[in-house]
């Protein structure tokens, strides 16, 4: 008989937007937080640049603001940025409060990084591992805090939802798989919160984790809630580019403190591109590099810090420095090799100013979410912005959220399944989606390249689906089913954006088209079945 088990707020994910929102509603309720692995194997805990705020008696809000606007190309909410943009500043505090060792100037005020599409310094960071330094602090109260339960090792199959049960459209929890005992139970919760971030592991050159499935993203489809602008994949520019790297990312602070892109041959490039130069948005930059690679045939782009102070270089990025190090090159004498990779899903569950989704007591924060803020290309480190702005109003709002749940909730089902005795199916699903993503939905589209990646998730969909319901459920299948959805979103969401705008890149409509200044929203009725 599978188990039940009571919290007041369930928590998916363990990265800033979740272990914020946890320490935030702890002080009011009963909080249990679901990781798939380590509790640190986070997009968080892998950011490098920072936090952007503004800190700086040279900035402003309206400066913070504009710039947020301008790389989101026209689909950013103002009063959504502004909310952010003015929130921002005291998260910062209280994180540096929460004991993260931002980088100081001799006045002791923040020491401040600047990084593409921004006109000023406003990037809070510690060296170059902030996203590290933030998840240690966090990680650090949670266990210390005895209101929280962080359940490593433990992924979320599905949501609970009322309408299975003729009721309404709510959630109550989620079936969670305990990966070291193979047990499914359900955790039942007053509110849901989605903070498994991103779905970089759609693709095969990624910058992100290998726990960046989607999952969030997909369990929320499955219920019925509305996602948006699935279409606007971020491409950081800079990844390392090296056999045993493993898409280990260069920061973009690097450029921000004179890092210079530079062709094979040593010529720069970036100023036929933008008026910024190496410091242009992500989306400008990373289809620069794509198209120069496809001019010339070579295998990366170089970003050159030769020219600076080595001894700066190496104190300002000692984790990059040590990384390069480790492969054989020294990055304040040799210029580094770079490509673009996945880094970002701009789009997610759509949710209002408190992260609440469009099924009641379902929330959404972080990457996984679609606030409005990232419009069709994010604005660098507002991300770590948004999840500790969102998570803290999430955290305020669930105080409201009653229980809404079924008098006996069914248990977890086996049926006739088995165990699997034929895993390399998943193997090879998991490798196909990735890489006809990378091909036919990457940095650069075409009408013909979305409609081949539309008959091929298709089948993949339909071989998936009938592997998860032939064989015991594995963390392995559920990824691999939540990654093929988002897939499918991605692919639908493009097509249906007849334009070039931000992120999404079409060669068959190289302009923007006004009419289409809307998000691209898609729900169950909107589509196939999930």
């Amino acid at each position: 008989m599978t188990s039940e088990r009571q919290t007041d707020y369930l928590v998916i994910g363990s990265g800033i937007a979740g272990l914020y929102f946890a320490l935030e509603a702890s002080e009011h309720g009963t909080v249990t937080i679901v990781t798939k692995k380590k509790s640190h194997d986070t997009n968080t805990n892998l950011a490098q640049g920072g936090i952007a705020a503004v800190m700086g008696d040279d900035d402003s809000l309206e400066e913070h603001v504009a710039d947020t606007l301008k790389v989101g190309e026209g689909l950013c909410k103002r009063d959504v940025v502004e909310g952010v943009v003015e929130e921002g500043p005291a998260h910062v505090r209280k994180l540096a409060q929460l004991g993260v060792d931002f980088a100081r100037n001799a006045s002791g005020d923040f020491d401040l990084g600047r990084e593409g599409g921004h006109n000023k310094r406003r990037v809070a960071h510690y060296q170059d591992a902030t996203g590290h330094a933030i998840q240690m602090a966090l990680l650090d109260a949670v266990a210390k805090n005895d209101k929280i339960t962080l359940l490593e090792n433990h992924i979320a199959v599905d949501l609970l939802s009322m309408e299975k049960y003729g009721g309404e459209s709510a959630c109550f929890g989620a079936y969670v798989l305990n990966n070291d005992t193979s047990e499914i139970f359900s955790i039942i919760a007053r509110a849901t919160v989605l903070a498994s971030g991103g779905a970089g592991k759609v693709y095969i050159y990624t910058s992100n984790p290998d726990v960046a499935t989607g999952d969030g993203m997909a369990m929320a489809y499955r219920i019925g809630a509305q996602v948006s602008n699935m279409e606007f994949v971020q491409f950081h520019p800079t990844v390392l580019y090296h056999p045993h790297a493993k898409s280990f990312l260069i920061s973009e602070t690097l450029r921000g403190e004179g890092g210079i892109l530079r062709l094979e041959d040593g010529a720069k490039f970036m100023d036929e591109y933008h008026e910024l130069s190496s410091l242009g948005p992500r989306d400008v930059v990373a289809r620069a590099i794509d198209n120069e690679l496809k001019k010339s045939g070579s295998d990366s782009v170089f970003l050159d810090m030769t020219h600076l102070d080595e001894h700066f270089v190496r104190e300002r990025f000692p984790t990059i420095a040590k990384r390069c190090r480790a492969l054989g090159s020294d990055i304040a004498k040799d210029p580094i090799p770079v490509v673009p990779a996945a880094h970002y899903q701009c789009g997610g569950v759509v949710c209002d100013k408190t992260g609440q989704t469009t099924i009641r007591n379902l929330f959404a924060i972080g990457e996984t979410s679609s606030t409005g803020l990232h419009g069709a290309c994010r604005l660098a480190s507002n991300s770590l912005l948004e999840g500790v702005v969102y998570g803290a109003r999430a955290a305020e709002a669930v105080r409201d959220c009653e229980l809404v749940r079924p008098g006996q909730v069914a248990p977890w089902q086996t049926g006739k399944a088995t165990d699997s005795n034929d895993a390399i199916v998943v193997a090879l699903n998991w490798e196909e989606v990735r890489r006809f993503m990378w091909s036919y939905v990457g940095i650069v589209r075409s009408d013909k390249r979305l409609q081949r990646a539309t008959r091929r998730i298709e089948l993949l969909r339909q071989e998936i689906g009938e592997y998860y319901w032939d064989f015991k459920v594995t963390s392995d299948i559920i990824e691999l089913r939540n990654l093929a959805l988002v897939a499918h979103l991605i692919v639908e969401s493009a097509k249906r954006r007849k334009e070039s705008r931000g992120l999404h890149y079409t060669l068959d409509y190289l302009e923007k088209d006004e009419s289409l200044l809307h998000d691209t929203v898609l729900h169950q009725s909107s589509g196939p079945p999930a």
